[in-house]
């Protein structure tokens, strides 16, 4: 981290250095704004809040709509960017303090290009076509002019590793080949271009530079990195071990009724290799950065054993239950939601919600947060489930270690 420049001359290669995205602590230029405190979340759609609107799998889409048609609408009657998906049970509205979403469903470390508003990703860059198309950089440097950001939360990186490109590529093999001639998607050269060390490495380095942009964002309105905490989230496992899988892998019902069309092979690569590798990334880029200020809030393990297709968890039709709010539905129903192909997807549902956490799975990731945040003393961790039912706020119980 550059030292503290204060009082003194300024070469042309320091000028040069506090203009860029590695821009560390100095002297403030203005004020921190004053005022109440403020969450803010960046990055993709681990954090936005996608998928938040169902509680658990079903059918019947009414028996697990806990938010119903507006639950992605972040201004007014419309979302503020189509597809972001910030959802309202997203983790970081956790009530403690006030929030700010400016996460985006879909996005890389860079924003990326778009032939239309519904495309448009921000990254968390400083892009700006001048038409109000804005990375997440430059809008929480915006947000941050006047309001006190005391705690930034941060999900990036597994766009950056294609990881949508991925499980559709695992469901494609699955539905593609048959249980004797299994074609495994952790083989293919699309899937294993993204875990080579240099394409690692790159990711990392990316992952890195947006944490650093995050920091310049906050040092243009006054902030040292003392004024605030970045909390950088890693990503969870959705998808059990392929022995955990309740659907046989023999047929179609593993995806038609399951949602979960991996071949067990590369339900056990996702788990043994995939996420590790991201997620030391993430790691890894925390460390790179530079940044003092960084918290990680491990959240891989927070839904075992309430993963999409585990083992103990049912789709709501599968059991007695009415809906998401009879009692004892958080702890029958699946924390992910299914994945959904193109030319299975209809009525309210979208192909992009598929694998991430729902409705259950945001609120758990709500409530560990609230727990990092701390009152203020802000601290990292483990995220996992500590017990059943919910809590007096209605949260899935969780714990922070």
């Amino acid at each position: 981290m550059a030292a503290l420049l204060a009082g003194a001359a300024m070469t042309t290669g320091a000028l040069a250095a506090l203009a860029g995205p590695a821009t560390a602590a100095k002297a403030r230029p203005v004020a921190v704004p004053a005022g109440s405190a403020w969450a803010v979340s960046l990055g993709d759609s681990y954090i936005s809040g996608e998928a938040g609107r169902w509680a658990g799998n079903s059918n019947d889409s009414a028996q697990t709509d806990a938010l119903g048609p507006t639950a992605y609408y972040d201004a007014g009657t419309r979302e503020a960017i189509v597809g972001c998906h910030r959802s309202k049970s997203a983790e970081i509205a956790f009530g403690t303090i006030s929030a700010k979403n400016l996460a985006c469903s879909g996005a890389k470390t860079a924003t990326s290009a778009y032939s239309s508003d519904s495309d448009f990703k921000p990254g968390l860059d400083f892009y700006n076509d001048g038409a109000g198309h804005i990375g997440q950089a430059l809008a929480l440097q915006n947000f941050s002019a006047t309001n006190r950001v005391s705690m930034v939360v941060v999900s990036i990186g597994g766009n950056d590793f294609n990881f949508g490109s991925i499980v559709q590529t695992c469901v494609e093999d699955f539905l593609s080949s048959p249980t004797w001639w299994k074609d495994y998607c952790k083989d293919d050269a699309s899937v294993t271009a993204n875990f080579t060390s240099a394409n690692v490495a790159a990711v990392t380095t990316r992952i890195a530079n947006a944490l650093k942009n995050v920091n310049t964002a906050l040092a243009r309105n006054g902030y040292l990195t003392s004024d605030y905490s970045l909390v950088l989230q890693t990503y969870p496992s959705p998808l059990p071990n392929g022995a955990g899988i309740r659907y046989t892998e023999s047929g179609y019902t593993r995806q038609n009724t399951g949602g979960c069309g991996f071949w067990n092979a590369d339900a056990d690569w996702s788990n043994a290799t995939a996420l590790p590798t991201i997620n030391s990334a993430v790691r890894n880029a925390a460390t790179q950065s530079g940044l003092p200020n960084i918290k990680i809030l491990n959240v891989t393990g927070l839904f075992n054993g309430r993963r999409l297709c585990e083992t103990g968890v049912h789709k709501l039709q599968e059991t007695s239950l009415a809906s998401w709010r009879s009692a004892g539905a958080v702890d029958a129903s699946e924390w992910i939601e299914n994945i959904r192909t193109v030319s299975a997807t209809f009525g309210p549902y979208y192909v992009q919600e598929s694998l991430h956490p729902n409705y259950w799975g945001q609120l758990a990731l709500r409530n560990c947060l609230r727990q990092a945040y701390n009152g203020g003393v802000i601290r990292g961790g483990t995220c996992s489930r500590t017990g059943n039912g919910l809590t007096a706020a209605g949260e899935p119980v969780v714990g922070l270690s």
